[in-house]
């Protein structure tokens, strides 16, 4: 029987495990830490359960369609709902923005809150709509690097609209092109954020992302988002997928410029293929110490890491819901600190997830359990412990004038994650939390490959590669890797 091996397990490496089983191999997966899912993980604190990573959940259908692959009901092993309210926005001047997960809906609310046309939304919305359909087989659902991803129907209709895509523009640029209302269009561009990167800085061919959620929705699985990973590790097991876990891949076995499998402390592995869920800027310079690494690629300036605070709440606050964004008021600064400056904004943008509200078992009754990210510079030797102590002065501030309470009493148990920790638990290069950033008009281009052209039977999947990270891209990426590997 062939066998396939799998070097992490990541949301992107248990489904290239659960695709791979699924074709016929027999398939080994290596974790260094105890526990599968990568930062899609959990913890519990004081009675308060939090989801560590990924509070996101989109595009359910790329979760669902690994059990349908292989004869399984989907319902049965993981349940999710789709959220009426899809995120709610708080502007320092006291404005207020429901988003609602209904188009219809959610285009009404803008035009009463900030007085854009309705045309005007629908317009900008069903731009963003053909931008995804001209890309998604093209960019997102194969490899940008082998000739016969180009050589379709697929890559002429989308070169014959190239205007379409607004790549000449950076997606503010786009964004105030078609909006005027400043609070408007700083919601939409708070979508560069999905991937890390910088709105003022990221071509207008971003602007799909919006259509992705508010075509699809956003959702909330039952169990938390750490049940994606439960479900998925549960999926692979019963395929006969065998995981080692607190077992780090030292090396990656290479014999005439073939992967042979893969090396740990204790003994060596053999498979006929390799899969390196792990960053791909790790995977050269700590399994590939021969190979000669693309250093114009792992060169790529990083996406935004962040400081997440996890703080359990002694009381209900009726006005929140499961995503919140607090604003800040300069926003180009903030950005500006982020990738320029490499620090943390005096002025944060605070996004504030509360699971509770939809799992109540998440916090003691009535109480709640917060997830309260900042975005900041992937780690470059900062400062951190002094960073974070002024972010918390200036994150408890913000929320205690906007909310009108003191917070810090109602806090009774907090852990904080860094850049430095995300990358010492996750292996990503400098704690990014996307890979590469998006901040350049070919950045899709520039994106490691899902395979190696120098080391044959060797592929890479995960945030770090193509087609990127957040949880829908990485599973893409899973699928990319299994369409290239033969079937048994």
């Amino acid at each position: 029987m062939k066998k396939a091996i799998v070097v992490g397990a990541g949301v992107a490496g248990l489904a290239s495990s659960i695709r791979l089983a699924l074709k016929g191999y027999q398939v080994q997966v290596f974790e260094q830490n105890s526990y599968p899912g990568g930062k899609l993980s959990t913890f519990s604190l004081q009675g308060y359960r939090f989801d560590a990573g990924p509070s996101l959940f989109t595009m359910p259908h790329f979760v669902t369609e690994l059990f349908e692959l292989a004869g399984e009901s989907a319902e049965e092993h993981f349940e999710f709902s789709k959220k009426e309210v899809a995120c709610t926005y708080f502007w320092q001047d006291g404005t207020e923005f429901t988003a609602y997960s209904d188009r219809k809906q959610f285009i009404k609310e803008a035009h009463q809150t900030f007085g854009e046309p309705e045309e005007n939304i629908e317009r900008y919305f069903n731009r963003a709509k053909k931008k995804y359909e001209l890309t998604s087989t093209l960019f997102l659902e194969k490899s940008l690097h082998k000739l016969k991803t180009f050589l379709s129907i697929d890559t002429v209709k989308a070169l014959f609209q190239l205007h379409t895509f607004e790549l000449q523009k950076t997606l503010h640029q786009a964004n105030i092109d078609a909006f005027s209302s400043a609070h408007f269009i700083q919601l939409l561009d708070r979508y560069a954020t999905y991937n890390g990167s910088d709105p003022y800085q990221t071509s207008g061919m971003m602007t799909l992302i919006q259509h992705l959620e508010s075509a699809y929705g956003t959702f909330v699985p039952k169990k938390g988002m750490v049940s994606i990973t439960d479900a998925l590790f549960g999926l692979a097991k019963r395929l006969g997928v065998q995981f080692h876990f607190e077992t780090s891949v030292e090396e990656i076995r290479v014999e005439s410029d073939q992967a042979k499998g893969v090396k740990t402390k204790t003994a060596s592995y053999e498979a006929d293929f390799v899969v390196s869920n792990m960053d791909v800027f790790h995977t050269y310079k700590k399994l590939l110490p021969k190979a000669k690494p693309p250093q114009k690629r792992l060169k790529q300036e990083r996406s935004s890491s962040a400081v997440i605070f996890y703080w359990g709440i002694a009381r209900q606050f009726e006005k929140l819901d499961l995503h919140n964004i607090f604003f800040s008021e300069a926003y180009q600064k903030e950005f500006q600190a982020i990738f320029k400056e490499q620090t943390v904004a005096e002025d944060p943008t605070i996004y504030v997830n509360i699971t509770s509200k939809d799992v109540p078992e998440d916090a003691p009754e009535g109480c709640e359990n917060w997830f309260v990210m900042v975005n900041t510079p992937a780690q470059h030797g900062q400062d951190w412990e002094q960073l974070v102590d002024r972010l918390r002065t200036i994150v408890i501030q913000k929320l205690s004038e906007r909310l009108g309470v003191p917070l810090q009493q109602w806090i009774v148990c907090e852990e904080v994650l860094t850049p430095p920790r995300i990358e010492a638990k996750t292996q990503s290069y400098r704690g990014a939390l996307y890979g590469a950033s998006s901040n350049d008009a070919m950045a899709a281009f520039l994106r490691h490959p899902n395979f190696s052209s120098r080391i044959k039977n060797l592929y890479f999947c995960g945030g770090s590669v193509h087609p990127g990270g957040g949880i829908p891209l990485c599973l893409l990426s899973a699928k990319i890797v299994a369409d290239l590997i033969p079937k048994v």
